[in-house]
């Protein structure tokens, strides 16, 4: 049975309410959390009515969309699973939706050829390995990173939404340095990650330029339909972030010369993964090889540095061997107050 995108929203709102057992929900609860969710997600401002909803749950007691979601009705008025474990999202796939997925993997994989698609490999890679796992014709061949315990997450979908239909946010934020949180009116434009981590690349109302907010950080949004989006008018984003590791950059920041010295014990795994695309070997000698990257200076870019430890030496620029030799100055210090504290 084919569950169109509407449906489907339903039924995970649904799910997400029925799963959450330190609330009692009543069939007017679900269907304002539903409406809501249409709302953020799809711009629907009709609702859903009553009689949809009981549907919806009658199909998810039922076998044919494979559910068989154990509902039941507490004092014949709250809504629960019966089985506090259950979800929708734990259900196996049947067979015939599995089919169909083979089905697109394999034109996907021929797409790859071509080399706008080289993007793709590494996502069809991954569904062919779990749709393999799904139906145990063999175990999970691909361990992808991850971090569950990132925060701001749930965020990503109503977010893309607005950067998607260009409407204004308004934002309550506190960054790590701040005491308080702020409300502000931003102007979203694009999702980032770097690192298992998520950003949102904006423009604020009251100030110029682009900033960066790490949806970890992000308290609450909303959207603002009566204020009037400023859409963005720089350059593309690829070409933005072209000369950067992370993403920490304003708009006026400009790319430098960084020569880094590796031991020729690490330099192989410096050349076959490079630490930005602009990297290239200037020389090499029997203890080491010297590289430069064209990169913006940034925290992420000293954090990169300072992870292969004793293992690199900053050439140039002389302000980015300044930053290095204080922070490991630093990082020394705490081991000898250790030592003179034993």
């Amino acid at each position: 049975m084919a569950i169109h995108k509407l449906a489907l929203i339903r039924y995970k709102t649904i799910d997400d309410c029925l799963k959450n057992r330190f609330r009692k929900w009543t069939l007017e609860d679900l269907i304002e959390k539903v409406s809501s969710a249409l709302y953020e997600l799809e711009g629907i401002t009709t609702g859903v009515s009553k009689r949809t909803i009981q549907a919806d749950i009658q199909l998810m007691r039922s076998d044919k969309l494979g559910y068989n979601a154990p509902i039941v009705v507490k004092d014949r008025r709250f809504y629960l699973y019966e089985d506090t474990t259950y979800s929708i999202t734990k259900v196996p796939i049947n067979n015939t939706d599995v089919d169909k997925m083979k089905e697109i993997v394999g034109v996907l994989k021929q797409f790859t050829a071509f080399n706008y698609f080289d993007d793709m490999s590494d996502m069809i890679a991954r569904l062919e390995n779990n749709l393999n796992k799904s139906t145990r014709q063999s175990g999970n061949h691909i361990q992808l990173e991850s971090n569950k315990l990132v925060k701001g997450l749930s965020c990503i979908p109503a977010l893309y939404q607005a950067i998607l239909n260009k409407r204004s946010l308004l934002i309550e934020y506190k960054s790590f340095k701040a005491q308080l949180s702020q409300q502000g009116i931003y102007y979203p434009y694009l999702l980032k990650e770097y690192r298992n981590r998520w950003f949102l690349i904006v423009k604020a109302k009251k100030k110029n330029g682009l900033m960066t907010l790490a949806l970890d950080r992000i308290i609450e949004f909303q959207e603002l339909p009566n204020e009037e989006f400023i859409a963005y008018q720089g350059i593309d984003f690829d070409r933005y972030f072209d000369d950067l590791l992370g993403v920490t950059k304003s708009e006026n920041d400009r790319a430098q010369k960084v020569i880094l010295e590796f031991e020729n014990t690490h330099s192989p795994y410096v050349i076959t993964k490079p630490i930005h695309q602009s990297q290239t070997v200037i020389s090499k000698n029997e203890k080491s090889t010297v590289f430069r990257i064209d990169v913006v200076l940034n925290f992420e870019l000293e954090r990169e540095i300072l992870g292969f430890g004793e293992a690199v030496k900053v050439i140039a620029p002389r302000l980015l061997v300044n930053k290095i030799k204080r922070r490991l100055s630093a990082a020394s210090n705490h081991y000898e107050q250790d030592i003179s504290c034993s």
